[in-house]
């Protein structure tokens, strides 16, 4: 015996109660719970966050945001995605100002910190979905390994160590942070 279980969609999720816990994204309808991530995962985010935003906002290229802003990446059923860090170019901002709901499309940029409880196999999903849906360059940083994956739009994957210097390509041109100060 199959039973159906009833989709949601952005909208409904976008007014769904905050139990002060979790965070939820929204894949192909499903609803997905994620437990708060933990406090290496956090920092790592917001202090890349904050370089980026700092390089953004000298150059007046668009807007950064943090995991939870949700993108809507798929229609019918929705799919809606929350980057831990993400970029939107200003070309792309609408001229009336920044939605109020979720942002309708993918970021040009999203980062992703692997937490503890990430399963490798739900972030590659994750990564694959953001660059289907027009993602640039999606940057997963792994402090397990202490290592970065960049995997750009067009299907190539690079993997930096900390002996490396990460940029960020046609994405954000002309940023620059060693791999070695994300981890500290």
């Amino acid at each position: 015996m199959t039973t159906a279980t009833a989709l949601m969609t952005a909208d409904e999720l976008l007014v769904m109660p905050d139990d002060g816990f979790h965070r939820y994204e929204l894949i192909k309808g499903e609803l997905i719970t994620m437990p708060p991530a933990g406090y290496e995962h956090g920092v790592i985010g917001f202090d890349f966050g904050a370089e980026i935003r700092q390089f953004v906002k000298a150059n007046d290229l668009g807007r950064v945001s943090n995991s939870d802003t949700g993108f809507i990446i798929s229609t019918d059923p929705d799919t809606v995605r929350a980057p831990d860090v993400s970029f939107v170019r200003k070309e792309r901002i609408p001229p009336d100002g920044l939605p109020k709901g979720y942002f309708p499309g993918a970021p040009d940029l999203a980062i992703e910190v692997i937490s503890p409880s990430d399963s490798y196999t739900e972030v590659t999903e994750k990564v694959a979905q953001l660059i289907e849906a027009g993602t640039h360059l999606v940057v997963l940083i792994d402090p397990r390994t202490r290592t970065v994956e960049l995997h750009h739009r067009s299907g190539g994957i690079d993997r930096l160590t900390e002996a490396d210097t990460l940029t960020l390509g046609e994405a954000l041109p002309g940023f620059e942070c060693p791999v070695a100060e994300l981890f500290v």
